[in-house]
């Protein structure tokens, strides 16, 4: 039987797209190479920055590269795409056009997840880049569900910033104990679950076993598991 072969638009970043790819081998039950998900990858690192464009800082729209992405994977036999980047996802919509073929949202499976663990969950806190706070793509989302959104003040937004650009696609390890600090201040201010909502915090998360802390709803994982049972495999429990 042939299974659904999904196209990854990823590069977005490069690390945080290889994390995704060993998460999804890794979460799946298999015994041999044959029962692993098969999967086309993009690792197109040179999509033009998504928080650049979205705060005004840059001409570059990534959206027109994205969907010319999806449909050169389209055209290779992708049944579905998913996208390893939360602050790509203020795009969706002209990646969505550009297919015939559905695109799993790392926001909508996010948020998902965070009510599914949290019973009567009424406002969570969101670590993100700040285009994808100032896209307000999760805020709609949970919005949607009676859920509030708390971010991080302008101080604690910098920290996160410098964890995601100045550490993470640099190369180099990321201060989880800064990112616990912000944490506990959403936390403070009546987070009942943190939203990990950018794919550099996931390589923190990973690293650092900052998932072993229920408190955290890591995108890339949630992710992770979301292409695993759409490509017709099982979810190894961890």
């Amino acid at each position: 039987m042939t299974r659904p072969l999904v196209g990854v638009i990823g590069g977005v970043g490069p690390l945080a797209t290889a994390y995704f790819l060993g998460k999804v081998v890794r979460l799946t039950v298999a015994e041999r190479d044959q029962d692993h998900v098969d999967m086309i990858v993009f690792d197109h690192a040179s999509i033009p920055d998504r928080t650049a464009f979205i705060v005004g800082a840059s001409p570059e729209d990534p959206g027109p590269v994205m969907a010319d992405d999806a449909r050169r994977l389209a055209a290779f036999g992708a049944d579905f795409l998913v996208v390893p980047c939360n602050t790509a996802h203020n795009f969706t919509d002209q990646v969505v056009a550009a297919v015939d073929i559905p695109v799993v949202s790392i926001i909508d499976e996010t948020v998902r997840e965070a009510e599914a663990r949290v019973a009567g969950l009424s406002a969570v806190g969101l670590l993100a880049t700040t285009g994808t706070a100032a896209s307000g793509v999760y805020q709609r989302a949970l919005e949607a569900r009676g859920i509030r959104c708390l971010l991080p003040d302008d101080a604690d937004q910098a920290v996160v910033m410098s964890v995601i650009y100045d550490q993470v696609k640099a190369g180099l390890r990321g201060d989880v104990d800064a990112i616990r600090g912000v944490a506990d201040r959403l936390v403070g201010a009546g987070a009942q679950a943190v939203l990990l909502g950018c794919t550099e915090l996931s390589v923190v998360a990973e690293d650092e076993g900052l998932l072993a802390d229920p408190l955290y709803v890591d995108s890339l994982d949630v992710l992770a598991r979301a292409t695993i049972e759409r490509a017709g495999g099982a979810v190894r429990a961890v």
